[in-house]
């Protein structure tokens, strides 16, 4: 199909500019206000009023399968991605079989070739276990297929295994992505962090346990020169820490997610949309992911959309399973909240933190392929869980008044979603 979309604000090097758009075959074409597409047009869209931007990219979403299909598939994740505006997403490697060898990844290949409706890129585990402990997984194998190596869910324990990891990905021009967290440092029952869990009687994922582990790992990002990527920041120490390597010019980046960012401690409540690990940290914490999200300390945002059965979110904050889902209202949200209410960044600086500055990173490409999303920027609505495509329905977002509609998503020059 041969789409001409007229009359829209396209996001282009870092401007917004009125400009023409035609779709075909899967690639983009740009025409002038004053010049129209001679080719034969089968849909012409008219997108006055209407934001075109990037398709976005999520470099961390659970979608589960295969071996947990009961909580989300690669089709209803890949569909609830395009809902949310998403265009390309990266699946973590939490699943049975673990993708720590080609067979076990082959898996997952191939039902991401068969169900998805977005270009799904899967991790490969960095140990053959996934459990930040075993040997190493087989990552020669693997490097063709995966967009980075991550244990998500699990720190690497050692730096002697965390260093070994970082040669064999720097080899094979891959990244270390790291779920920063030092088992040693939790402790008692991990629930939430700070005065919530004290509440509770019960002591909280401490701070300490992710930045420690990171302030490790950059000195050994340093050492081995490999490329290092931090997994949902939520701490003001690990902020500074990322800060100050970046000005060593150490080779690392890292991503923060939506709750983080509008959220903090003191908006909890005792249900299991609330339960996520990292937790909701208290408002210096959120402050200082916002100050680095708005001087590029925090390169982009990621979801961490992690979807679960609605028994195991019934269990209030203590007993429920860790993960909340997001990706279908995270663009409303960090639209609301940061750029409109609170004025924090540009609509500009949440483009690059959800579109451009995740695929620039992890090398996802981009160029003329027709990956796009349309947004409505006044439509304004109530988050309702009910409406989500994914199987998950646990939000922290649920009842929150936002505006910034997705209208379109189209993916490879095909429509995903339309509202």
């Amino acid at each position: 199909m041969t789409i001409l979309l007229t009359n829209g604000k396209v996001y282009s090097g870092g401007l917004f500019k009125e400009m023409d758009l035609l779709i075909s075959k899967g690639r983009l074409f740009v025409f002038a206000d004053e010049k129209r597409a001679s080719a034969s047009i089968d849909r012409v869209i008219d997108c006055n009023g209407k934001f075109v931007f990037p398709g976005f990219t999520d470099v961390h979403v659970h979608f589960r399968e295969p071996g947990f299909s009961y909580k989300e598939t690669i089709r209803t994740g890949a569909l609830a991605a395009a809902h949310g505006g998403y265009t390309t997403v990266c699946t973590m490697p939490n699943l049975k079989p673990v993708p720590s060898t080609l067979p076990a990844l082959q898996q997952q290949l191939d039902i991401i070739e068969k169900d998805a409706c977005i270009q799904v890129i899967p991790y490969g585990t960095i140990t053959m276990e996934q459990n930040g402990r075993s040997a190493l997984s087989d990552m020669e194998a693997l490097a063709p297929y995966v967009c980075a190596f991550t244990d998500d869910g699990k720190g690497v324990q050692t730096g002697d295994l965390m260093e070994e990891a970082m040669i064999r990905a720097k080899s094979l021009g891959k990244l270390i992505v790291a779920h920063a967290e030092d088992e040693s440092l939790l402790g008692g029952t991990s629930i939430h962090d700070g005065k919530y869990a004290a509440s509770l009687g019960h002591r909280g994922i401490s701070s300490e346990s992710e930045w420690k582990q990171v302030e490790r790992d950059v000195e050994l990002a340093a050492k081995t020169g490999c490329g290092y990527h931090v997994c949902h920041v939520s701490t003001k120490e690990t902020v500074e820490i990322i800060r100050q390597a970046k000005k060593s010019g150490i080779d690392v980046t890292c991503e923060t997610g939506p709750h983080y960012l509008t959220m903090s401690d003191q908006d909890l409540e005792d249900f299991g949309r609330f339960k996520m690990n990292p937790p909701i940290r208290d408002a210096e914490d959120r402050d200082a992911l916002r100050e680095g999200l708005a001087d590029g300390t925090v390169d982009m945002i990621a979801t961490d959309h992690a979807p679960h059965s609605a028994e195991e979110k019934s269990k209030g904050i203590l007993n429920s399973a860790f993960g909340v889902v997001g990706l279908e209202c995270a663009f409303p949200v960090l639209y609301s909240r940061l750029v409109v209410q609170d004025r924090l960044i540009p609509l500009t600086r949440l483009i690059d933190a959800m579109a451009i500055a995740p695929r620039k990173r992890f090398g996802l490409g981009g160029g003329d392929t027709a990956d796009l999303t349309i947004v409505d920027p006044d439509a304004r609505f109530t988050i309702d869980p009910s409406t989500f495509l994914s199987m998950g329905k646990a939000t922290p977002f649920e009842g929150w008044e936002v505006q910034g509609s997705i209208d379109m998503t189209v993916a490879g020059g095909n429509i995903v979603w339309e509202k």
